[in-house]
C-alpha cells in the first residue's frame, strides 16, 4: 500500500528539480525553442490558481491545498486498497498538489515552463509545469479507475 508513495516523492523531486533549473538558468520571459512552434521552454510564473485564476489569494491556496493532501491520503487509505489505478492516481495528485505548493509557500509563486501550441486548432495551451502535468494525468487515470469499477460493479450484479 505504501510503495506507491514513491510515485508521488518522484513527482515532486521532478517538479522542483525542473523547476530550479529554470529559475537557475533562465530569465523571467526567456524562451527556448525545442520544436518550434509546438513546443518549447517559457520562463514564467503563476500567482494565481490553474491558468492564474484567484491570483494572490495565498492564503486560500494554502488552506485548500491542505484540505485536498489531507483527503487525498484520506482516500487513500480508506478507498484505494486494492485498487492500483486509484492508488497510481491519487499519488499522482498528490505529487502534484505537493509540487506547486512548495512553490506557493517557498516562492510565493508557482514557476511554470511547458509552452505549447496545439497546431490543429492553433491554441496555445496555458504554460505548465511537472506538477500540473501529474494533476491532469491523475484526474484522467481516475476517471479509467471509476469507469473500470463501475463496470466490474455492473458484472458482479449481473452474476
Amino acid at each position: 500500500m505504501y510503495k506507491y508513495y514513491g510515485l508521488a516523492a518522484f513527482v515532486i523531486i521532478l517538479d522542483q528539480w525542473t523547476k530550479w533549473l529554470i529559475v537557475k538558468n533562465m530569465e523571467f520571459g526567456e524562451r527556448i525553442a525545442v520544436w518550434d512552434p509546438w513546443f518549447g521552454i517559457l520562463s514564467h510564473r503563476n500567482r494565481g490558481a490553474a491558468w492564474g485564476m484567484l491570483e494572490g489569494q495565498m492564503w486560500l491556496f494554502s488552506i485548500v491545498t491542505i484540505g485536498v493532501i489531507i483527503a487525498i491520503i484520506y482516500f487513500y487509505h480508506k478507498e484505494a486498497k486494492g485498487k492500483p489505478l486509484f492508488q497510481v492516481g491519487l499519488m499522482l495528485l498528490l505529487g502534484g498538489a505537493i509540487g506547486n505548493f512548495i512553490d506557493r509557500i517557498f516562492r510565493g509563486e508557482v514557476v511554470d515552463f511547458a509552452d505549447v501550441l496545439i497546431p490543429i486548432i492553433n491554441y496555445d495551451f496555458p504554460i505548465f509545469n511537472i506538477a500540473d502535468a501529474a494533476l491532469t494525468i491523475a484526474v484522467v487515470v481516475l476517471m479509467i479507475g471509476l469507469i473500470a469499477e463501475d463496470k466490474k460493479e455492473k458484472k458482479q450484479v449481473k452474476q
